[in-house]
Formats: structure tokens, sequence, C-alpha cells
């Protein structure tokens, strides 16, 4: 048998394992979360037909995040704060597979890159901005921050 190097396991084996670990080790947190995860892969899975890339199980990720940020919102609105602080904890376990988030500084870098890149000059162009910021930047930073910086430097 030769070997060409070993194999890398896929974001999905990776979450799999890590749930296998967590439920030896009884951590009801990781286990909930970590669950949550490989039902979103498998209902995208159903939904395509297909195993996922690694980019697109970020992406369910990512939206996990997202779902999380809006609920931590709004528990803390509604003077929630043990929900709100089991939330965060979640979210912190979602960010562990996920790149690392790009600091407003980086985003707005990549962001003039690409104005230049896709010769945008105002927010009519916003459309073409988002669509090579977000191939870019997938996993690495949210849409809507990402949106919010980009508006920025096309309305300036």
């Amino acid at each position: 048998m030769s070997w060409k190097g070993a194999s890398v396991m896929s974001l999905a084996d990776q979450i799999v394992q890590d749930l296998k670990e967590a439920m030896l080790a009884k951590d009801e947190l990781r286990i909930s979360c970590l669950r949550m995860i490989k039902t979103s892969i498998k209902n995208k899975q159903v939904e395509k037909g297909r195993d996922l890339k690694d980019e697109e199980v970020q992406a369910v990720i990512s939206s996990l995040v997202r779902k999380g940020k809006e609920a931590v919102e709004e528990f803390t609105k509604g003077g929630r704060e043990d929900l709100a602080k089991k939330e965060e904890q979640e979210l912190k376990i979602f960010y562990k597979y996920l790149p690392e988030q790009l600091s407003k500084q980086q985003i707005e870098s990549v962001l003039r890159d690409i104005i230049t890149e896709v010769n945008a000059s105002s927010p009519k162009d916003m459309g073409r901005v988002m669509k090579a910021a977000m191939s870019k930047l997938a996993g690495k930073a949210e849409g809507k921050v990402v949106s919010e910086i980009a508006r920025t430097l096309l309305s300036s």
C-alpha cells in the first residue's frame, strides 16, 4: 500500500468526530451545538442531493452564527440574560469551525481592492461588489458587516 499523503478530514467529518468526543465527555453544550450543525449540514445535503464541500459547510455554520447573534439580540432586549448567555456560548463553539473572522479594517481593505477591480463608483454598483466580496470573504466575515462597509465606501 503506497501513501501519497494522509487524507485530510473534511469539515463535516471533523464535526462528526468532535460530536463523538463530546458524547464521550458528556459535554451537553457541545453535543447540542454539534448536533445542530450536523442536522443543518444534513438538510443542506438533502437539498443539494450530494455531499457538501467545506466552503458549503462553512456557509451552513455561518448561517447558524447569524441566527445565534440575532437570538442573543432578541434575548437581551427581552431581558433574558440567561438565554442570551447560552446563545453566546453556542456561538463560541460554532466559530471554532469557521476560518478566523476578519477585522473591519481587513474587510475594508479587501473591499477597496474589489471596488477597483470591478470598477465600481456608486451605490448602484453594490450588487457587483457584494457578489465578488462574498465569494472572497465567505466564512471570514458576516455579510451584514461587509454590506455596511461596502455601502459606506461606495457612498463616499
